[in-house]
């Protein structure tokens, strides 16, 4: 009877063009993916700053795993905590302005423990509508009150911080919203917090490395002090090319998770031959400018073109460009007519966006050329019409 049910969600899913199925890369160059023997110009990752091939990040993750093994073997309270990941901390905390940090296997992770380790019933915890599926999750499996505001709205936040004057509130938004590429006011935000006496809370995944002086983020970029956020989540795994992730916050918010944050306490530590890597992809971030400078320019090109080429797509300002389809079947014809002229370029579907809004959403890098931006927009407008 399950094995019926579960056939059976299956089949409707796939009915509905939403079944998504992993594809697996014989080789990864950054703008350029091997798949099936031929090589495709990558539109789909979110190594931002071409960090992820980086000789000297390749470098130091085997030279890492080297000194200091492969795996870290234990949680980092028990025997998993190494030199190179205190290394790691303090070098977060130098460049971000937080008192103390904490690693974590993956941002998903790190976002569960934030929320559901930072709330409790005492405490309503608002979150922005478009909120990535890692902090919707926590929220709904906290103890806390859950309420979502309009996106990027801050009169509907003003108003739920007035609703909820009588509770803890934690206004939980992102710094980069991973599908629409836009960004809210956070100066404003934090702003409105002070007001109101509320916490804010940042998943600053996509913002890392990309925006700011020296890639520190969004918070930076908007002139907002890491001390005017309770807390911030970020990744290694975007613009740094790496993986796993962190919470940066003051020493009392961090001590508290590293004592209560099960994510954390029952996890084993990060590996610390990726820490090494994690180090140099930072050093290179804040040393290299010219790649956050070639990023937005290839931002500003795409944009152009697009426009020009008269694209339905949304505002954004940063690596994450949105073409709207809206048809979960068209968006897939789409991606897969451009497959022809080999560039890979994958449909977001739902539940990943909303009903009606599947879409192709388009991730800049600098490592991307200014030929193969022309020769996107150029294939993206003569398919188009085919499907519309």
């Amino acid at each position: 009877m399950k094995l019926e049910q579960l056939q059976q969600a299956l089949m409707q899913r796939e009915a509905q063009q939403l079944k998504r199925s992993p594809v697996v890369l014989q080789q990864y160059k950054g703008r350029v993916i091997r798949v099936a023997n031929k090589d495709y110009i990558n539109f789909s990752g979110n190594d931002y700053l071409g960090l992820a091939c980086d000789p000297q990040v390749l470098q130091a993750y085997a030279d890492g795993a080297l000194r200091y093994g492969a795996g870290s073997t234990g949680s980092p309270l028990v025997t998993g905590q190494h030199a190179i990941h205190q290394q790691l901390n303090d070098t977060l905390c130098e460049w971000l302005g937080f008192e103390r940090s904490l690693l974590f296997s993956s941002g998903f992770a790190a976002n569960q423990a934030m929320l559901m380790t930072l709330s409790d019933k005492h405490d309503v915890l608002l979150l922005d509508k478009l909120s990535h599926a890692s902090l919707i999750d926590a929220a709904q499996h906290s103890t806390a009150s859950f309420k979502r505001f309009a996106h990027n709205d801050l009169s509907a936040l003003a108003q739920q911080l007035q609703r909820h004057q009588e509770a803890n509130a934690m206004v939980v938004t992102e710094g980069v919203f991973s599908m629409d590429g836009d960004s809210p006011d956070l100066a404003a935000t934090a702003k409105l917090c002070q007001q109101h006496n509320a916490y804010l809370l940042l998943d600053d995944a996509h913002g890392i490395g990309m925006l700011g002086e020296q890639g520190r983020g969004s918070a930076a970029a908007q002139q907002v002090a890491s001390s005017e956020l309770f807390c911030s989540m970020a990744n290694f795994g975007k613009a740094l090319g790496v993986a796993g992730a962190f919470i940066g916050a003051s020493s009392t918010v961090i001590d508290y998770l590293e004592q209560f944050a099960r994510h954390y306490v029952y996890s084993t530590g990060l590996s610390p031959a990726l820490c090494a890597a994690v180090l140099t992809s930072i050093r290179l971030c804040r040393e290299q400018q010219w790649r956050r400078d070639k990023l937005q320019q290839n931002i500003q090109l795409f944009r152009q073109l697009a426009i020009a080429a008269d694209l339905p797509i949304l505002t954004s300002n940063t690596a994450i460009q949105a073409v709207i389809i809206g048809s979960s079947e068209q968006a897939l014809q789409l991606s897969a007519a451009l497959k022809q002229p080999q560039i890979w370029l994958s449909a977001i579907r739902p539940p990943t966006v909303p009903v009606g809004s599947a879409r192709l959403r388009v991730t800049l890098s600098s490592q991307h050329q200014t030929a193969d931006i022309h020769q996107l927009i150029t294939y993206l407008r003569q398919n188009y019409d085919l499907i519309a």
